[in-house]
């Protein structure tokens, strides 16, 4: 139901999704006037982008799940084009700071010590040094 929650929280889901764009929309259309949207995830490029894939990912995601299946015997939980996905930080970023809905009210690497915080803003360095991102908005209303 449209603006119908005051915090509306996603924890490394934003990787697993097909569409991060819709996902990250109807996040913010659930929440109420002056509420909280949480957006967390790990980008593609950080060392745990490839989750249990890693860090053979960075030769390819395909190439990643082919390499797990003939190790394990099996498929990984996470597969990449079906159930993991390339999710960046400078794309949810740029969609962040257009939401005509909401006000980006904090960017910063998950995980880190308070003063690493700067590498959430530093583009390039923030998708391989970020192992994950948050993304805080504040509803407009």
């Amino acid at each position: 139901r449209t603006s119908s929650v005051d915090v509306c929280y996603s924890s490394n889901v934003l990787e697993h999704v097909r569409h991060p764009v819709r996902m990250s929309d109807e996040m913010v259309r659930v929440t109420k006037p002056g509420g909280i949207v949480f957006l967390s995830f790990t980008p593609w490029l950080s060392p745990w982008g490839g989750h249990e894939t890693a860090p053979w990912h960075y030769l390819g995601g395909h190439r990643a799940r082919r390499r797990y299946i003939k190790r394990n015997g099996a498929e990984p939980k996470n597969k990449y084009g079906e159930s993991l996905f390339a999710a960046t930080a400078g794309a949810a970023l740029k969609w962040a700071r257009a939401c005509p809905d909401a006000e980006l009210i904090a960017a910063l690497p998950r995980y880190h010590p308070w003063w690493a915080g700067w590498v959430a803003r530093v583009p390039g360095l923030r998708e391989f040094a970020s192992w994950n991102i948050v993304l805080v908005l504040r509803k407009h209303g």
